[in-house]
């Protein structure tokens, strides 16, 4: 048997192979296939690279570039990497730091030229430093960034950092002591990306272009917004929820490091490779053994440097992964640190969510990954007369205009949302519900009037509107 057809009999398998988060106990694991799947979730194009034995064992590209259209999704079609920017940008800086340009440690203020963060009573005695940026500890404000139209005005990184028009987001600031938590902020890598143009002398595309993409053979990938146009008729479009096209195609991200590269999930996968590589002293492109490690070791959050960490400690186990999410793109990197296995997977729609973490656990099943299992659960049974207790409109404070809707259709709960879609909840208790897909746990709370008033959801409070 050729290479070539066992690659294609092991992409069958797992395209055959795609599994829900959670199933019922005793009952068997229900195999989904990826275009009903695509259909299902109403994703117009995935694209996945694999690896295996440490290189890419096969990538494929399945659905169209841009819905009602014939232009089919290759290994070589261009997604937006959205978060996945972060640990490539972080890769990037360590180089920085391990030529001495940089120090992990030292306040970045002192080497930020053409922008300051400004000091306040929580930076008094502890200060933003390069390793609490790539930690998420800085204590640096915004989470994340929605981009702009292409029609729009584009924001420089000062304009995004002061919050200045035309920047569609507050300043960057820091309002807790740097270091004392974790909490996700695309706003240092901002900074990030300001400190690297600072001290490298040469804008940030470029220096990523010169000093990792292209040591790395990630050929098809650039830090370039807006997308030059020789490259956009590589490109999938961007899908809202609802499966329409964003207007223009997609949002234009000046906000480079923590989302702005464009990239395949081939020469994402080229990247994690690297870094498997690295740690175990078998490469050294961009930076060495010693510093891959510290890059992979867990810090604050269970955090490395510019990427997340798996749970669990054991060599075996021990992996890397980072998600992204841009207007209408959703996409996921996975690696063992020490196995030389992994994966990434793209999409064009604010769908794939779900999509993107099923075709993950049929590449599990299929290579005998040791983690990224379904997990099993007891369901129990509520009469469907029960069920109306729970129906209702249900928001959150800090969004009083978005509802989230639960009712029953055929002698089932769901519930539906702007921000989630649809989802199908069924019982593990009487307050607990699950959505089996998602694998997303949901608690109900009851009120005075023997119904429920309540939803519990991610460590937020969502309460019944009134009349």
């Amino acid at each position: 048997m050729s290479v070539r057809s066992k690659h294609a009999i092991t992409a069958t398998a797992v395209e055959n192979a795609l599994q829900p988060a959670m199933y019922a106990k005793g009952k068997p694991i229900a195999a989904m296939n990826i275009l009903d799947r695509m259909k299902y979730y109403n994703v117009p194009g995935v694209s996945v690279a694999v690896i295996d034995n440490g290189k890419i064992d096969w990538a494929k590209g399945y659905g169209v570039k841009e819905t009602g259209g014939n232009d089919p999704v290759t290994p070589g079609t261009l997604f937006q990497a959205a978060s996945i920017s972060k640990p490539v940008t972080a890769l990037g800086t360590l180089r920085l730091v391990e030529n001495g340009i940089l120090d992990l440690d030292s306040p970045v203020n002192d080497r930020l030229v053409s922008w300051k963060i400004p000091e306040n009573e929580f930076s008094e005695k502890e200060k933003v430093t390069l390793r609490r940026l790539l930690t998420h500890s800085a204590g640096l404000t915004v989470s994340g960034f929605s981009g702009y139209a292409t029609t729009e005005q584009i924001p420089t990184p000062v304009q995004v950092l002061d919050g200045e028009k035309p920047a569609n987001t507050p300043p960057v600031r820091i309002d807790m002591i740097p270091g004392s938590q974790w909490r996700y902020s695309g706003g240092g890598f901002v900074v990030t990306q300001l400190l690297v143009a600072d001290v490298s002398g040469r804008p940030f595309q470029e220096y990523m272009q010169t000093s990792v993409l292209a040591p790395l053979g990630m050929a098809h990938s650039t830090f370039e917004q807006p997308l030059p146009r020789e490259k956009a008729e590589q490109a999938a479009s961007a899908h809202q929820a609802n499966g329409e096209v964003v207007k223009g195609r997609w949002h234009v991200y000046p906000e480079l490091a923590p989302a702005g590269l464009w990239s395949t999930p081939s020469d994402l996968c080229r990247f994690a490779i690297e870094l498997q590589k690295s740690v175990a002293g078998g490469s050294n492109k961009v930076i060495s053994q010693e510093m891959a490690v510290k890059m992979l070791a867990p810090g604050i959050g269970n955090w490395g440097l510019g990427v997340g960490l798996g749970e669990s400690m054991a060599e075996e186990k021990r992996s890397f992964s980072h998600g992204g999410g841009n207007k209408g793109f959703i996409c996921m990197l996975f690696a063992f640190v020490n196995k030389g296995q992994g994966a990434v997977v793209m999409t064009n729609s604010e769908n794939g969510n779900e999509l993107v973490m099923e075709i993950l656990r049929g590449l599990s099943s299929v290579y005998g990954w040791s983690i990224l299992q379904p997990k099993e659960v007891v369901l129990v049974e509520i009469a469907p007369v029960k069920l109306i207790a729970y129906a209702g409109d249900y928001r959150a404070p800090d969004e009083p205009d978005t509802p989230v809707v639960v009712y029953i259709e055929n002698d089932q709960l769901r519930m539906k949302s702007p921000e989630t879609g649809f989802w199908a909840l069924s019982p593990i208790s009487e307050t607990e519900f699950v959505y089996m897909d998602g694998g997303v746990g949901i608690t109900f709370v009851k009120g005075d009037d023997d119904r429920y008033d309540q939803i519990q959801r991610w460590g937020t409070v969502l309460s019944r509107k009134k009349g």
